[in-house]
């Protein structure tokens, strides 16, 4: 992992809206996604998780940076739910990215400096109306169109979600504490721990979805476990520790 893409500096950032859906899995076919040293965070011994997070977010800069100095952009992140035990012998739970994508060309050249997420540029639209908010791209061939519901009674559980409640939803809605990079060849892990304020995930209903990212990935049967809004938080990140094994 080089040192520059290894979360240098801490960053600050606005979310203006950020809506995760998370598809559940077998545990056994989102191992081979896994590097070493990290683990898959089942539920229930059985059950992994993938989450995908449309970001609409803005202020995006350096904590040490005003804010006017701030990027705008909409980013696209397909995370694992994993978890992992530092050096100290302390088990972590976070998030594993395998693609990001984002609508900036900035935004691209910057991640790709500072970081380890591999992204894209894809046109992004997205729109509210009516209480559904719809977000799309061609060129990464997704689409998804959800209803924002005015409390948690109106949302229910998606169909044959392995969760009975929204509490326990909730354990991976998304972003977790730390997000994991991990550099096999030099035997070292990137620990990035997010720091979020005003968090209230809010149930939504999603109305339909399709990601090509599945197929590209070889992933059948991804079945929708939760959808949740997040709206008007202030989100950070700490500065990179890495753990040299």
């Amino acid at each position: 992992m080089k040192f520059i893409q290894a979360h240098p500096f801490p960053v600050k950032a606005y979310f203006d809206k950020s809506i995760v859906l998370t598809y559940s899995f077998p545990v056994e076919k989102l191992v081979k996604f896994i590097p070493k040293y990290l683990e898959v965070d089942s539920f229930q011994n059985k059950y992994g998780f993938i989450a995908i997070a449309m970001v609409q977010a803005r202020d995006l800069r350096p904590s040490f940076f005003p804010k006017f100095l701030g990027s705008e952009f909409f980013l696209t992140g397909y995370r694992i739910f994993v978890r992992y035990r530092n050096k100290k012998g302390k088990r972590l739970r976070g998030l594993h990215i395998i693609k990001s994508e984002t609508d900036k060309r900035k935004m691209k050249i910057l991640g790709d400096m500072f970081t380890n997420y591999k992204y894209d540029i894809v046109d992004i639209k997205h729109a509210e109306q009516k209480g559904c908010l719809n977000v799309a791209s061609t060129l990464a061939d997704f689409s998804m169109s959800c209803k924002i519901n005015t409390n948690e009674v109106e949302a229910l559980l998606p169909e044959n979600s392995p969760f009975a409640t929204w509490k326990e939803a909730r354990r991976f809605a998304g972003p977790m504490p730390f997000t994991f990079s991990v550099d096999e060849r030099k035997n070292s892990v990137c620990i990035v721990k997010g720091v979020r304020q005003n968090w209230n995930p809010q149930p939504i209903t999603v109305l339909n979805s399709h990601f090509s990212f599945f197929s590209q990935f070889e992933l059948e049967s991804p079945q929708l476990a939760s959808a949740f809004l997040i709206s008007d938080t202030p989100y950070s990140w700490e500065k990179g520790i890495t753990e040299q094994w």
